[in-house]
């Protein structure tokens, strides 16, 4: 069972985070984080659990401090997934926009840290702290155009290209996300995915192979 001491240490770990991933866009002063710290927004989940599930309302916002969260929807009985979420990045979930049930599911991939936050937080620190308005509005501009760079980049691409993306931009998905979600995400069977790792590797051993012989030519 952690003690009081740990769970302190913890949280303390989790603001520094937070504060030195907000120090690069705008410098808080004292008042400015305590305010932070005072709408008590940090909360662990464990592996598996349920963030938000189709048909329900709410307002809640995250941003992942440490971990692995995802979005998926269930299309006869087989789950979709869309969109992986690791350390230093949040997701409104639309249905906290539009006011109404969610579409879609949001699940913990691995235990994580995050902060949850609703509107009602976001007009309280907005009228005391303009300042953080303004960084909501770069975060979410650069949110947005980072997900129009993944949907286009996804559209235009065959399934071993969006790996090959994925091993260039996002590594730690392929290690730290289960098979089947993995495959989900690039749009294609698990089987698929299984195949296509056994080729890209035989691709790189002959690529190496070539280079070995190159070398002593």
């Amino acid at each position: 069972m952690a003690s009081v001491t740990d769970d302190s240490n913890n949280n303390k770990i989790m603001k520094n985070i937070l504060f030195d991933f907000i120090s690069k866009y705008v410098s808080l002063t004292d008042d400015e984080k305590n305010a932070i710290v005072s709408l008590d927004i940090f909360r662990s989940f464990k592996k598996g659990t349920a963030l938000l599930k189709e048909g329900q309302n709410s307002k809640d916002g995250y941003f992942v401090l440490k971990g692995c969260i995802r979005t998926y929807y269930v299309i006869d009985g087989d789950e979709k997934t869309t969109a992986f979420y690791t350390e230093m990045e949040g997701l409104t979930p639309h249905c906290v926009i539009n006011k109404a049930p969610s579409e879609y599911f949001i699940s913990c991939v691995e235990d994580t840290i995050l902060t949850v936050a609703n509107p009602d937080m976001e007009v309280e620190i907005f009228s005391k702290f303009p300042k953080f308005e303004t960084l909501c509005r770069i975060l979410s501009e650069e949110l947005l155009a980072k997900q129009q760079i993944d949907f286009d980049e996804f559209k235009t691409s065959s399934p071993e290209q969006r790996y090959l993306n994925l091993l260039q931009i996002r590594p730690d998905l392929v290690q730290r996300v289960p098979q089947h979600q993995l495959a989900s995400y690039l749009g294609i069977k698990p089987q698929s995915l299984s195949r296509l790792r056994a080729r890209i590797f035989e691709k790189s051993k002959s690529k190496v192979s070539f280079l070995n012989l190159s070398e002593r030519d």
